[in-house]
């Protein structure tokens, strides 16, 4: 066009821009093109400007630009900025996909090119309704009677979404979007919470509003915000103490004035329930952080707060008794209080939601280590609560004792992080009041420093004789004996026997065994009545004690010994009954050696497996059937791990097995199966032979009928590394699954 056209048209459209409901017209006419009429868009025509992305992005920087004859940027603002945020609440379906994404891509590109302005016209009155009933706004409350409205249901629901329509759907992570967003997280997550106990819709866009900012945010911001969350910090101001949330007619929910309550006790009752309610929802909210490592993260830096707890403890331990003290002294001796058992609880939950996948990678688990260890040296088991406090050491000290002795597959990078632990190790060997714990710390100080070459056969044993104390034996030395006294080298009765033993078997192996080559049987094997022994304590009624000694069977299992190779079907037996143990040490233990004598015997266990895989013992209950079937399938996965490219041999059996498991009546059975025949399928590289269709077929009617989501997930997944693995060969030898 000309450009005296192209001036003229630019004027009358800014003058129009500028009256009242200028921008939603200006919105309206530029998207409706030359159509007719707005309402008249309907069908195809309609559904293609909705998707008409570029143009409604076009659109959005256009409003941002001041036009030339607006007198100041500070005036266009304040006149632009509210009709902008209106187009956020258009109710006409199809055009408010079109108004949302203008409104969006307008307010992000005005946040970037002037920030200040944008803050005061735009995310300041678009967080209003939150910031109106946050800890850090003053409240005249004193004019409100108790019960009254602060924040409208239609009010709160409406801004919680255009929150999520701005923030989480724009997914622009600048800093001014984030330090805008972060002072009304703590009323954000107390909504969630409350959702969380209610019905009500408002639940999935407040966690969507957490989990974008914490991973948006930086590692160190997104801890202090969950910090702030746990209340451990005012880092995150929350929602203001005489406010309450009341559950909406419409589903959503109001802010209003909290109602006194006279009774103590209630009131006392009211609080403890609230901040048990938080805390099951942070740990909720975390159980989606695990994959980016957010909430293992914060279990370390909760662990390295209870060390500093105990610290504080033992620094002044009388502080609180001493009588006298001004009434400032008392409430900090209570906030302390307070500040341990929120820290308690925190782990409690913690280890109970989220621990069996919070750790991602082996700088988490060297930083967990390290303030376990920390927290040993700083606080030896002593007291009341020292059982609880060396079965915590004994756990972690048993975690670094498995991924040396080969349970994790180590590289030269993970020793040098893992030799950040030596220091702490070496002062464990030297002054922990217990001798066993002293041996094992010095055990795995020299093995992370030659990286695992020296003498790794004794880890597995003297971590399973550190697991295997009784409770309230933690403060002694092995048989109840007292720190320093010397223990007897000798006898079948001394604890210390079987690692001597252990020891002494460990240093009979050839030199070939620690990279790798054949076993030899040792030369001074285990006598008849020791074996008997371990194979009675198997059947311990302590889980650690039984624990033990499953883990010194497996490992005479490793050795070859004589005896247990003799005996090694009745060795099985006690495997697999342990199998069944409700303990995780117990069945852990147990899989591991079930695992270990497959992979040594695989034509004698492997049979006897399958077979109890396919049919369960008579007698169980459906449910705890269904758990042992699914503990076989980690073993039988486990054993063709170690079996490798001899696993071609077993494969029809194999697959056989898990295909009738994936026909099982239990949904979590069928699902287990599943993902044990993807795995299996990998680990044969995909030659399945002639089986292929009957393997094609099954995953793909599982993931097209079966009644159960989680089910067919895991056909899809077992549908897409049979893709990815075949590659080109797919048109060959895959024409079912395509």
């Amino acid at each position: 066009a000309p450009a005296w056209l192209r001036r003229l048209c630019g004027h009358l459209l800014s003058e129009r821009l500028l009256r009242p409901g200028g921008v939603q017209a200006v919105v309206q006419g530029v998207l409706e093109g030359t159509d007719g009429e707005w309402g008249a868009l309907g069908g195809a025509g309609a559904e293609a400007a909705a998707l008409d992305w570029k143009k409604c992005d076009a659109v959005g920087k256009i409003l941002a630009a001041c036009p030339q004859q607006c007198l100041s940027l500070e005036d266009y603002y304040r006149q632009v900025c509210p009709q902008i945020l209106d187009l956020l609440h258009v109710q006409d379906k199809v055009a408010a996909r079109q108004f949302q994404r203008v409104a969006t891509t307008t307010l992000l590109t005005m946040a970037r090119e002037q920030p200040q302005l944008a803050e005061r016209h735009l995310l300041q009155p678009l967080l209003a309704p939150l910031r109106r009933c946050s800890e850090a706004t003053e409240l005249a409350l004193e004019d409100l009677t108790a019960g009254a409205v602060l924040v409208p249901e239609a009010e709160l629901g409406s801004c919680v979404e255009d929150v999520l329509k701005v923030y989480v759907v724009g997914n622009e992570s600048s800093s001014l979007l984030l330090g805008s967003l972060q002072p009304v997280l703590g009323v954000v997550f107390s909504l969630y919470s409350f959702a969380k106990q209610n019905v009500s819709y408002l639940r999935s866009p407040c966690q969507d509003i957490l989990l974008w900012f914490l991973e948006k945010a930086e590692r160190e911001q997104s801890l202090a915000v969950l910090e702030g969350l746990a209340r451990l910090s005012s880092h995150v101001p929350t929602l203001h103490p005489q406010c309450q949330l009341r559950v909406g007619s419409e589903g959503g929910a109001a802010v209003v004035v909290q109602e006194t309550i006279s009774d103590e006790d209630e009131a006392l009752y009211q609080k403890i329930s609230l901040e048990q309610c938080h805390v099951e929802s942070l740990v909720e909210l975390l159980s989606h952080c695990q994959k980016s490592g957010l909430a293992g993260d914060f279990f370390i830096h909760c662990l390295k707060e209870l060390t500093q707890v105990a610290v504080e403890d033992e620094a002044a331990p009388k502080a609180a008794v001493e009588p006298g003290g001004s009434l400032l002294e008392l409430e900090q001796q209570q906030a302390r209080q307070g500040r341990k058992l929120l820290v308690l609880q925190l782990v409690a939950a913690l280890c109970e939601g989220v621990s069996d996948t919070v750790f991602t990678d082996i700088v988490q688990v060297q930083q967990f280590l390290e303030a376990v260890l920390q927290r040993a040296c700083a606080h030896p088991a002593q007291g009341p609560g020292a059982a609880a406090e060396a079965q915590t050491l004994a756990m972690a000290m048993g975690l670094v004792a498995a991924m040396l002795s080969g349970a994790v597959q180590l590289r030269s990078s993970d020793f040098a992080v893992l030799k950040r632990l030596v220091p702490l190790l070496e002062e464990l060997s030297r002054t922990y009041p217990e001798p066993l714990t002293q041996e094992l710390a010095s055990d795995l100080r020299i093995a992370i420093c030659t990286h695992g070459a020296c003498a790794p056969g004794t880890l597995g044993t003297t971590a399973g004789g550190v697991l295997g104390r009784r409770p309230g034996t933690a403060a002694q030395g092995p048989a109840g004996r007292a720190p320093g006294t010397p223990a007897p080298r000798h006898g079948h009765g001394s604890p210390s026997a079987p690692r001597d033993r252990s020891r002494e078997q460990s240093m009979c192996r050839e030199p070939s065994s620690a990279s790798g080559a054949p076993r030899a049987p040792c030369a001074t094997s285990l006598a008849p009545a020791a074996l008997q022994e371990l194979l009675v304590s198997a059947y311990d009624p302590q889980p650690p004690s039984r624990a033990a000694a499953l883990r010194r069977l497996a490992s005479l299992v490793t050795q070859r010994d004589p005896e247990a190779v003799q005996h090694q079907e009745k060795v099985l037996q006690v495997f697999l009954e342990n199998v069944q143990h409700e303990d995780a040490f117990v069945y852990l233990s147990a899989i591991q050696g079930v695992a270990l004598l497959s992979s040594e015997y695989p034509e004698r266990i492997l049979p006897v497996l399958l077979a109890q895989y396919e049919c369960p013992a008579q007698g169980t209950e459906d449910t705890m059937a269904a758990v042992t079937r699914m503990k076989l399938g980690e073993v039988l996965m486990r054993v063709t791990r170690a079996l490798g490219d001899m696993v071609f041999q077993h494969r029809e059996p194999l697959i056989r097995a898990f295909l009738r498991g994936a026909r099982d009546p239990d949904g979590a059975l069928r699902a287990s199966s599943l993902s044990n025949l993807g795995e299996l399928c990998q680990h044969l590289g995909f030659q399945l032979g002639s089986i292929i269709q009957e393997v094609t077929c099954c995953v793909t009617a599982i993931a097209r009928t079966d009644p159960e989501a989680e089910v067919r997930r895991a056909a899809v997944h077992v549908v897409v590394l049979l893709l990815r693995g075949l590659s080109e060969k797919v048109t060959e030898v895959g024409q079912p699954l395509l």
